[in-house]
């Protein structure tokens, strides 16, 4: 079992197929509107527009899941995010991502990597590699354009490209 076996319903609506995706990068975010690292939109938008025609794929996953700081529905978050910051990656309907009511992929990491995986607050970064297995994860506080993630980033895709 990789990450391209799992699937989540689009805030656009349709399913965003994780196996659509692969053979390119893919960065997991559940997000959040009314949190304090709301403002990292703006860099998770920077970064699909830096890498998107590499083969990036950004996917932010809403969740209400810490401090109840994503209370709206799937039609205010789609509004918010693209008015507040442009966004334009996909999007997934709103996610539960920590628990056992946790939405099958993010049971699966914790079930191969253990509680390491799971996200301990909003804004928690998950990047799988092309070939669907984890790649990296990174804390909420770790910015999406951080040297760490954009190095990482580019060794994927430059492995991707041989």
């Amino acid at each position: 079992m990789t990450a391209h076996d799992f699937s989540f319903p689009g805030i656009a609506g349709g399913e965003i197929r994780l196996a659509d995706f692969a053979g390119r990068p893919l960065l997991l975010v559940n997000t959040a509107s009314e949190c304090g690292f709301t403002p990292q939109y703006a860099e998770l938008q920077a970064l699909w527009s830096r890498y998107r025609d590499r083969g990036l794929v950004v996917i932010g996953v809403p969740s209400n899941d810490f401090g109840a700081q994503e209370p709206d529905d799937e039609a205010a978050i789609k509004a918010f995010c693209s008015k507040g910051f442009g966004v334009d990656f996909p999007m997934t309907v709103k996610q539960t991502v920590i628990g056992g009511e946790a939405h099958p992929l993010y049971r699966w990491m914790v079930e191969e990597l253990g509680e390491v995986a799971a996200p301990k607050w909003n804004f928690h970064k998950l990047l799988i590699a092309p070939d669907g297995s984890l790649a990296g994860l990174w804390a909420s506080a770790v910015k999406p354009l951080d040297r760490e993630i954009t190095t990482t980033i580019d060794g994927l895709l430059d492995d991707a490209a041989r």
